[in-house]
């Protein structure tokens, strides 16, 4: 099975990288202490503080492991200026049917903050920007049917 690259910022990589550091020199260390003092108790067939800090290092190594694999996969995205849009870019668009404006960073799916205008660059909305300039106007393909917008400003 072919590895799938993972789009991420500069900012989103350093992130994660602090992430799993924290996870794997600070949050393990602590969870294998935990297992010892609870395994000390005495019998683990009743001992919640032992399954408690098994349930927790599951979680940790998931976790790890996820945040590995992303990394192993990892393509920086570095903001072209071509006049085009590409993933990094920050874009404001207008809704041809009712003229609102939005504004939308396209980061990789693992960034992805709707709430904080950053999208997917697999989401249909980016998929109909990308390669586009601006005064293109564009045709999404969403579950709720198909809409235009066009590209007022890339930055």
């Amino acid at each position: 099975m072919a590895k799938k690259t993972v789009y991420l910022t500069k900012e989103g990589y350093e992130e994660l990288k602090k992430e799993l550091d924290d996870l794997i020199n600070i949050k393990r260390p602590a969870n294998i202490k935990a297992i010892k003092e609870a395994r000390a108790l005495g019998d683990l067939s009743e001992n919640a503080d032992y399954d408690a800090a098994r349930n927790e290092q599951a979680e940790l190594e998931g976790r790890i492991q996820k945040l590995e694999q992303i990394l192993e996969n990892v393509s920086i995205i570095e903001n072209v200026d071509n006049g085009k849009v590409s993933i990094g870019n920050t874009v404001k668009i207008k809704y041809v049917d009712d003229g609102e404006e939005d504004e939308y960073q396209i980061v990789g799916s693992q960034e992805a903050d709707p709430f904080a205008s950053k999208i997917s660059n697999e989401s249909p909305i980016a998929q109909a920007l990308l390669n586009k300039s601006v005064g293109d106007i564009v045709d999404v393909v969403s579950p709720n049917g198909v809409y235009q917008i066009e590209i007022t400003e890339i930055a």
